[in-house]
């Protein structure tokens, strides 16, 4: 394969031959003659260049914790992680990877359900890439001397899969036709598909075709993206990401004549698809090739390193990020990086981009403790495996500088491939002094847990008091005992914590992962150019998270139970994507240790109110103790993650069924208008075929719903279709353009009734149901009963809408089908959710999963009526039983009762809706209870805010919220669900007002009263 020198390794001592190749400068050609002399001076890692012997590791090992002194508390950034050879087991040789490089390492995540026959855990899939040398000694593993040629040889097209719980590699043969073989190419995963795209083979350029990798079904499958148009054509040595989960970007290059510099985009939400030319604002960086990018959870794409068509490594990080008006913008990243580099790794995990390894040219590497560096986002600062970076390092070898730290010798490579899972980054082969390498790397980002903000210095400094140098307390091990280091788990946390409420990020048009670091802090500093508003952002998200899981670390280190107060969905540590379970070490804690805990974070994300102009839709996170209306309620009268595997690259949605009609129609989060003619768009038959499908689905669910996270949660919507639409804008929609992918959705009942489009909630939902019957999911409310919907307002807008006789046949239908609905979803076996509560009769789960559907309201038990109807009484300080004020033989509960119902069922937290909340979600119990209502403005009248909750994989509660539409909402005419032509709404709504907000008198004889129906 004829290559230019961009192809060819710039690692130890091999020269610029190519096309994009430049005559070295007179002082390059001179830093090339010192940096041989050094390398000759430099002891190499071992023969042809395999990581070191047993005793060199464990010596490596055991360097930090040499002078037998404590570890100094983290208080700042963490440094760079050390890598670590993982002994992995190759059952046949043609099930390893060999050694190469120019290959790609993608992370792809778990299928299915663990313990389920069809379970699939997370895997590392390898492909492509170079397994031979060419004009070198690499042979007699002697580095090759300065003025050789080395070109790369031997491309693949084979795939082989490292299974991350089971420690082995294996090579998988796809069915279909693979794309050609190929290196310097790129790959990244759509959900549980890998796309690759452009590189180098023994013909020249690869075509521009987008190959997938479909993972999804035990036999991987491959196939070819039609994709219209033009696009980047042929390249090599560029960089692609999935941004915002939605928008794949390709960058840079090398078009066979140059470097490149321009920016391309695929909408994987729009159909058919296209490449897309984008002109980002803003400084972006210079036409350069062989530079790596990653993108965070929360939508920013950081592009790092490369080599400048002048031949010249670059330093510079730079961010894009697409704002809320389409707008794409470049701005340089903080801090200084420790060396310029190309040819390198990097991948985020959290909010910290790790980057390994690297040439810079003339023969030369990225060396000493430079070789791993980390620019952490939150903190705006670069670090090596020694400190925050304040100024650039030599990046010449030296034994003095590295320590004589054998780890910083494995991570001296080039043209090699990292990913990441969870807390753990891998990194395997690539190319040392002229010697292709097979090692697989590991090494853990221990700051995923920890803090870097002054607020939780202190919770850090505890949680850290028990750790020694060199003994840094990790999750994982490996079956290698020579690189596994023996220290105990912190006692995992039981208590409920909640986080303080989410609004959406700035880049709104990207869908958001269930963590944290989706949140950016809003404000003036919307407007400012640069990251600064990321960086602080993610600074803001960091605090939120870390504080709060420092805290509990050293709680548990003092043998403290903690409750509630904070979060991380997965990226909650800056970026904390997931705190991952893999491979996690024996627990060596004695039987009564509870197993890691509900969390609430501590930051909820808010959505303020549209007030137009450049400031519009600003996103903050707020405290969840400064939520002064929390506790102010308005009272009103399964095999699951089947489809994680779903594919995202949206497939073409016929109409020919009732549920693709509806979801075609009604399912446009940005888009949807509340309909002109009133008169609904289906007909009784359509309702009949729609009720029909779901109703099958719900028959054969159990009554108690046994679902796993991550989840997104949402509680009363009452026909205000508009708010469910902007809650799906804001934080993501159930499609395969949005993230039903990757997150389940759990409805907790009161769909109609109050607001004006019932029939739009009801429908669709039932839709999404039928469209995704393992990932969609919805449990019975008080008003899925006909005789509470016929008064207050389903039975009504069902005659208006449809005519008197189809209304009323619909009405009955949809009426027949609630009686088939689910009646509560255990989440992990740790949270438990319902409508209403568990009111006198309900001390076991098995009392609700006795209960037979399909079940009428008249004809329920008590148990049934406390779990659509009871609520919790008015604050913590009221323990016991009390009357409801909604009717006779309905009751409060008090925190006594969700701490003994806990306790009785091994649960931590009960979600509840049925109640209206000034701030969307209330705390209950010391946490240990959460209202949760989704509609705003409700009725027109109570002013309050919408909320749901999403729960991360790591099991953090993050409330994410919006607020009622301005103009400030005094009466019905007001309200975003409200039409000053319907006026039937309103009369309804004035006759039975819900009862007042929570500390408020009864109003006698109150029409939206249970005793009044």
């Amino acid at each position: 394969m004829d290559v230019d020198s961009s192809m060819v390794p710039k690692t130890d001592h091999d020269q610029d031959h190519g096309e994009d190749s430049q005559t070295p400068a007179p002082m390059e050609r001179e830093q090339q003659q010192q940096n041989q002399q050094l390398e000759n001076q430099a002891s190499p890692a071992g023969p042809g260049g395999s990581p070191p012997p047993p005793a060199q590791q464990q010596a490596a090992a055991a360097a930090p914790s040499a002078q037998g002194q404590p570890q100094t508390p983290v208080v700042g950034p963490r440094c760079a992680p050390t890598y670590s050879v993982v002994n992995a087991i190759i059952e046949k040789k043609e099930d390893g990877p060999g050694p190469r490089c120019g290959h790609t390492l993608t992370a792809v995540a778990a299928v299915g359900e663990e313990g389920t026959p069809g379970y699939i855990g997370p895997r590392l899939i390898l492909f492509g890439g170079a397994t031979a040398l060419e004009g070198n000694s690499a042979a007699s593993g002697t580095p090759s001397s300065a003025g050789s040629s080395v070109k790369l040889a031997g491309a693949t097209a084979d795939v082989h899969c490292y299974d991350v719980l089971t420690n082995k590699w294996s090579r998988i043969i796809p069915f279909g036709e693979p794309p050609t073989p190929r290196a310097a190419h790129v790959a990244t995963a759509v959900g549980t598909m890998v796309v690759i795209q452009g590189g180098i083979g023994p013909t020249g350029l690869s075509a521009e075709d987008l190959h997938v990798l479909d993972l999804t079904q035990q036999k991987p499958r491959w196939h070819r993206v039609v994709v219209q148009g033009p696009g980047p054509g042929p390249r090599y040595g560029h960089v692609m990401a999935l941004v915002g989960q939605r928008y794949l970007m390709a960058i840079g290059g090398n078009d066979g004549k140059r470097p490149l510099a321009d920016v391309w985009a695929l909408d994987t939400a729009a159909k058919p698809y296209e490449w897309r030319k984008l002109e980002p604002e803003g400084e972006g960086p210079p036409p350069c090739m062989y530079a790596t990018a990653s993108a965070r959870s929360d939508g920013l794409l950081l592009l790092c390193g490369g080599r400048d068509a002048n031949s010249v490594p670059l330093a510079s990080a730079y961010g894009l990020a697409k704002h809320r008006d389409g707008r794409w913008e470049w701005a340089i990243a903080p801090g200084v990086s420790p060396s310029p580099r190309y040819q390198h790794a990097a991948v985020f995990v959290n909010a910290r981009l790790h980057v390994s390894g690297g040439a810079l040219g003339g023969g030369r590497m990225v060396e000493d403790s430079s070789s791993v560096a980390v620019l952490d986002t939150a903190a705006g600062v670069w670090c090596d495996t020694k400190s925050v970076v304040t100024s650039p390092r030599t990046g010449r070898y030296s034994a003095d500088a590295a320590g004589g730290d054998a780890s910083v010798e494995l991570t001296r490579r080039c043209r090699h491939a990292a990913a990441a899972i969870g807390d753990l980054i891998f990194i395997y082969g690539g190319l040392r002094g002229g010697v292709l390498l097979d090692d697989l790397l590991v090494a853990e980002d221990l700051a995923a847990a920890e803090t870097t903000t002054a607020a939780s210095h202190a919770a850090a400094a505890a949680a850290a008091s028990n750790v020694h140098a060199g003994q840094l307390p990790g999750r994982y091990g490996f079956a290698d005992d020579r690189t596994r280091q023996t220290m105990p788990e912190a006692a995992p946390d039981g208590a409920v914590v909640l986080g303080n409420p989410v609004a959406p990020p700035v880049n709104g048009d990207m869908f958001n992962d269930i963590s944290t670091e989706n949140a950016m802090l809003q404000g003036p500093r919307r407007m400012s150019k640069g990251v600064e508003y990321l960086v602080e952002a993610s600074a803001a998200e960091a605090e939120a998270i870390s504080a709060a899981l420092a805290a509990a670390k050293a709680r548990q280190v003092n043998g403290e139970v903690e409750l509630p107060d904070r979060d991380r969905g997965a990226e909650a540590t800056p970026s904390g994507k997931q705190m991952s379970t893999l491979i996690k070490m024996p627990d060596a804690g004695s039987n009564n240790v509870a197993s890691a805990g509900v969390r609430l974070h501590h930051r909820a994300v808010v959505v303020a109110a549209e007030t137009g102009g450049a400031l519009g839709g600003m996103v903050r996170q707020l405290s969840i103790d400064q939520f002064e209306n929390e506790g102010r309620r308005v009272s009103y009268g399964t095999p699951e993650n089947a489809t994680a595997a779903r594919k995202l690259l949206d497939r073409q949605m016929s109409i020919n069924s009732v549920p693709k009609k509806v979801i075609a129609h009604l399912l446009k989060p940005r888009g949807w208008k509340p309909p002109v003619r009133r008169q609904y768009f289906l007909d009784c038959n359509e309702i009949a075929d729609l009720c029909e499908s779901a109703e099958r689905i719900f028959a054969v669910e159990p009554t108690v719903l046994q679902l796993k996270a991550p989840i997104k949660i949402f509680g009363d919507l009452h026909g205000q279709f508009g708010d469910l639409m902007r809650l799906f804008d804001e934080y993501g929609a159930p499609s395969t353009a949005g993230d039903i992918a990757y997150i389940d959705y759990l409805f907790l009942g009161d769909y109609v009734d109050r607001g004006q489009h019932s029939l739009e909630t009801i429908t669709l939902l039932l839709a999404l149901k039928v469209e995704y019957p393992n990932n969609v999911h919805l449990i019975r409310g008080n008003h899925e009963a006909a005789d509470i919907n016929a008064l207050f307002g389903f039975r009504i807008e069902c005659i208006e809408r449809m005519g008197e006789r189809d209304g009323i046949w619909a009405w009955h239908r949809i009426n027949r089908l609630f009686n088939w609905l689910p009646l509560a979803a255990l989440i992990e076996k740790k949270i438990i959710c319902m409508h209403g509560g568990i009111g006198r009769s309900i001390n076991h789960v098995e009392q609700i999963e006795n209960l037979q559907r399909p079940i009428t309201m008249e004809a329920g038990s008590v148990v049934l009526m406390d779990l659509l109807w009871s609520d919790p009484t008015e604050n913590d300080s009221v323990e016991g039983l009390r009357p409801n004020a909604r009717g006779p033989g309905l009751v409060t509960f008090g925190p006594d009762r969700v701490m003994e119902f806990c306790n009785n069922n091994d649960l931590q937290l009960i979600v509840r809706a049925h109640e209206c909340v000034m701030d969307g979600f209330e705390r209950f119990a010391q946490g240990h209870l959460i209202t949760l209502f989704s509609a705003t403005n409700y009725c027109g009248t109570a002013n309050n805010a919408g909320a749901i909750l999403v729960l991360g994989r790591d099991l953090v509660v993050v409330p994410k919220l919006i607020h009622p539409l301005p103009p400030a909402m005094s009466s019905p005419e007001a309200s975003p669900e409200c039409h000053i032509e319907d006026t039937w709404m309103q009369e309804l709504n004035a006759n039975r007002p819900p009862t007042p907000t929570r500390g408020r008198p009864q109003v006698a004889n109150d029409r939206g009263s249970l005793a009044w129906i």
